[in-house]
């Protein structure tokens, strides 16, 4: 997922998607932990995402106050 990509996301989509981004690491880290976890980048990516998400959530709330 891209930076455009996030941006161009309602705050409703957003909200969605953070939900089930952090459902999937939740399942990620458990895969990690069993050693089930084919590709470990995996994990770093999801949790850029999940950062980028919480950024553009953040500046949306600054300019709105």
């Amino acid at each position: 997922m891209t930076g455009k990509q996030v941006h161009e996301m309602t705050d409703a989509e957003l909200e969605a998607k953070l939900v089930e981004l952090k459902a999937e690491l939740f399942n990620l880290r458990f895969s990690h932990a069993t050693h089930q976890l084919t590709n470990p980048m995996q994990l770093k990516n999801t949790k850029r995402d999940i950062a980028r998400i919480k950024t553009v959530i953040g500046e949306r709330k600054a300019k709105q106050a």
